[in-house]
């Protein structure tokens, strides 16, 4: 009966972990659990590619952008995000100043310098992970997104288009 009871305390301690809010999710400019117009999933690899390297908004809509990293190899050497510029700034103009301007793995290489250029930013993201972000689309345009982990840049980018 003992043992019953303990196995039943430990099952129960454990999915209260198991189901706790991951304290490092990334900071977004709204909510998550608000509802969303459009939901959109990106999956990121060990060969730096995004799965998803277009879509397309109308603006004043929330949406919901879903990155799943689908890689094996570890956040240390192989980690991935999802970095959405504002207008008129591009991957290629971005990407190469991010360690040059502050970016770490401890901020998930977001640049202290160049934040103003960033609408939404996931956290960085190791083997089987995912984060969300909850934004609501801007004014008609293109929209560049990016992985801001050293040198993915060149291959991990893409392009939101508002309508």
């Amino acid at each position: 009966m003992k043992q019953t009871l303990a196995g039943f305390l430990v099952l129960i301690f454990l999915n209260v972990f198991a189901f706790a809010k991951d304290p490092s999710v990334s900071k977004n400019a709204e909510s998550k659990d608000d509802k969303v117009d459009q939901t959109v999933t990106i999956s990121s690899d060990d060969k730096m590619m995004y799965g998803t390297t277009a879509f397309e908004v109308k603006a004043g809509t929330k949406v919901k952008v879903i990155l799943k990293n689908i890689g094996m190899i570890p956040k240390i050497a192989m980690g991935h995000n999802f970095v959405l510029l504002k207008k008129g700034e591009t991957a290629f103009g971005f990407g190469p100043q991010v360690v040059a301007n502050g970016g770490t793995h401890e901020n998930g290489f977001i640049p202290s310098k160049g934040k103003e250029k960033i609408i939404v930013s996931s956290k960085m993201l190791g083997p089987g992970e995912q984060d969300t972000v909850v934004f609501t689309a801007p004014e008609p345009g293109e929209y560049e997104y990016l992985c801001t982990f050293p040198g993915h840049f060149a291959l991990m980018r893409g392009k939101m288009t508002v309508k």
